[in-house]
Order: C-alpha cells, then sequence, then structure tokens
C-alpha cells in the first residue's frame, strides 16, 4: 500500500470521500472523479445496473480506473438483507436480520452472513454497510424495525459481531451502523432529523452497548447516524457535532478505526446546512470519510474542501490522521482493483445456500426492496 508521505493533497483529500452513483447517468461523472480526484469509494445501488452482466461490467470499469491511482478503491453497497437488498434479481435475498435472528434452532445469521460475504467477493464488492446494531423497538415497517436482529441487547452484540466477522472472512469491509443507535426513534434521517430523547446514561445502558462490543472484537469502520441526542450533541447532528465525534467516540470509545457518516445528502443534515455546508462540517468534526450521492455540479464539493485544506481551514495534521486509518484499513483487508471474473453458475450456487437458509424459516421469506 502507498506511503502517507507519497500522497498529494488532492490524493489524501479523495480518500475521505465515498460517492454513491445515484443512476446509471452518474456512472460517468463519477468515473471523473476518479480520474481527476482520485476518490476512495464508490457506493452502487440497484437501479446501476439491470442484471449480474451489468453489475461485473460496471464493477470492472471502476476497477480499472482504481489500477490507475496510488490506491484501490472501496467498492460498497448496502447489502444487509430483507428490505435493504441491492443484488440484482439473478441472485436470491436473504431473509431480514429480524428473522435470522429469531431462528432459533441454529445460527442461521452466520450462514446467511456467510453467504452475504461469498456473493460480494465473488461480484467485487470489498465494502458493507452492515450490519445494523440498532436495537429493535419499534414495529417492522418503521425505519429499522426489521433491519435489527433483535430487541435483545445480548442477540444484537452477538448477531452482529457474527455478521462482522464472517464478512472479514472474505475481506469485506464491514461498517458497523447507525451509531449511536437508530433504533431508539421512530423518525427516519432520510426525510427528517431524528432526534433521541434517551439520556446519555441510558444509551450507555442500552443502545452503545452493540457498537462497544462489536469496537471491543475488531470492528475496523463505524458508520455514524444524523440522529440528534438531547443534552450530548448540543443541537447538531451527531456525525456534525465534533465534540461527539472526536471526544465520545475516540476517546471514550477508544475508537481508532475509520469514522464514516451516512449520506449527507439525507435531509436530516441537508435542510439543515446544505450539501457544501455539510461537507466542510464533516470533514471538521472528525469523520475519516464522508458520503455523499452524486448530483449534478459536485465537482465544485470537492474543490471547496480542497480551498479550505490548502488555506488551513481544515488541518492538514487531520486529514493525514483519517487517511492513515483509511490506508491501514485497506491495507489490513487487502483491497486491490484486478479485474472481476463473470461466473455465468454463481447465481445459481449462492441460490441454493440462501434456499436452504429459507427452507429453514416459516413464513413470507419473499422480501424485495
Amino acid at each position: 500500500m502507498e506511503n502517507l508521505n507519497n500522497l498529494t493533497i488532492k490524493e489524501k483529500v479523495g480518500q475521505m470521500l465515498m460517492v454513491g452513483v445515484e443512476n446509471k447517468n452518474c456512472i460517468k461523472p463519477v468515473e471523473h472523479l476518479i480520474e481527476k480526484y482520485k476518490i476512495g469509494g464508490v457506493l452502487l445501488y440497484k437501479r446501476d445496473y439491470k442484471n449480474y452482466k451489468e453489475l461485473n461490467d460496471l464493477i470492472n470499469r471502476l476497477r480499472a480506473l482504481g489500477r490507475k491511482n496510488k490506491i484501490p478503491l472501496f467498492i460498497a453497497i448496502d447489502q444487509e438483507g430483507g428490505r435493504v437488498n441491492r443484488m440484482p434479481d439473478e441472485f436470491e435475498n436473504v431473509p431480514s436480520a429480524n428473522k435470522l435472528a429469531s431462528y432459533k434452532e441454529e445460527d442461521l445469521v452466520e450462514k446467511a452472513s456467510d453467504v452475504t460475504g461469498e456473493m460480494l467477493k465473488s461480484t467485487g464488492f470489498n465494502f458493507n454497510f452492515a450490519p445494523v446494531l440498532d436495537i429493535k423497538r419499534f414495529e417492522n415497517t418503521q425505519a429499522i424495525g426489521d433491519r435489527a436482529f433483535s430487541s435483545d441487547i445480548e442477540t444484537v452484540s452477538r448477531c452482529g459481531i457474527t455478521y462482522m466477522n464472517e464478512m472479514k472472512k472474505y475481506h469485506i469491509v464491514p461498517a458497523i451502523k447507525h451509531y449511536p443507535g437508530h433504533g431508539a426513534t421512530k423518525k427516519d434521517s432520510h426525510f427528517t432529523l431524528p432526534v433521541i430523547e434517551e439520556s446519555k446514561e441510558n444509551l450507555e445502558q442500552e443502545d452503545l452497548i452493540p457498537f462497544k462490543r462489536a469496537i471491543e472484537h475488531g470492528a475496523d469502520v463505524l458508520l455514524v447516524g444524523h440522529l440528534r441526542i438531547k443534552r450530548v450533541t448540543h443541537g447538531y447532528p451527531a456525525s456534525m457535532s465534533k465534540s461527539f465525534v472526536r471526544k465520545y467516540i475516540r476517546k471514550k470509545n477508544r475508537f481508532n478505526g475509520i469514522i464514516i457518516t451516512d449520506d449527507i445528502r439525507m435531509k436530516a443534515v441537508k435542510i439543515l446546512y446544505g450539501t457544501k455546508r455539510a461537507l466542510i462540517k464533516a470533514f471538521k468534526a472528525g469523520n475519516d470519510i464522508v458520503l455523499f450521492k452524486y448530483n449534478t455540479g459536485d465537482e465544485d464539493l470537492i474543490k471547496k474542501i480542497l480551498k479550505e485544506v490548502n488555506e488551513e481551514k481544515i488541518s492538514i495534521a487531520k486529514i493525514n490522521r483519517s487517511v492513515r486509518r483509511i490506508l491501514k484499513v485497506k491495507e489490513k483487508y487487502e483491497i486491490e482493483n484486478k479485474e472481476v471474473p463473470y461466473l455465468k453458475h454463481l447465481p445459481k450456487d449462492i441460490n441454493i445456500k440462501i434456499d436452504d437458509i429459507k427452507n429453514k424459516i416459516k413464513g413470507d421469506l419473499n422480501e424485495r426492496d
């Protein structure tokens, strides 16, 4: 892996950006960001490809660009299973986290996360926004709902660590989410700014425990949510709060891995700051990677960040600390951008394993996005 000292400021800032490819029309502009600004990661969605062949072609296009840069790309996906399914339709979908964890006879969480890791590795992904470590408090259809393993803290902790370890086995970087616990509110940060009414003491005794245990078991990436906590984040979303990110996550929880924001184009922060201001605040708050879906004109966002760094409004020492963490994780997981073969038999092989899991669970398992 490239040495930090051999990277330019532009390359360092680029490593701290992950861009979501909103639709097929955004692919070429995002490729431009990879080439010109050396961005460190891309997030793909189901609408970016019609089928497995298109996914394979797209990932290989991105990997070919990544090979031209000094540092390989994170190629990310949100693949939780259940209603959060981003894989092409040729692949069966694993049941929701809650259904898997509810099955008591054997550890279906381990089986489902194992086949998910195999599927992602074989298709060319190397980063997954999962597992969900939120606690289930509300109905299945709520913002978190059945995406959470359980309402029981011990079950969430055990299942989350199992899922995390299975991803690691396949060199897929797992991002534990949504710190400090989206399960504490019914509101959805895609549409509004959720406010957590729980006291800091209650959060520490409940919602934060699965995250604390995952960190103790070697979590390398933590996604911080756009959640305001009364009397803790001082009116800011947690993702934008310097005191919360730096003092609470880093110092109190002794976490020295990558902190990544949830998408800053979610209305939880967009309505407060606008995208440009949110991007700058996220950098200054101490996040290592800022995630945002591509929109026309996003090159200007990157130019603005570079200007802030060059004018020393954002500390280069802070940039260096973040990039060191990113390089460390990319090296640990052996992230590379070599070409991924198209395996015609792959969907069938994966589906056999998923069907075996489904056959062990009663009820309607045909969950789709």
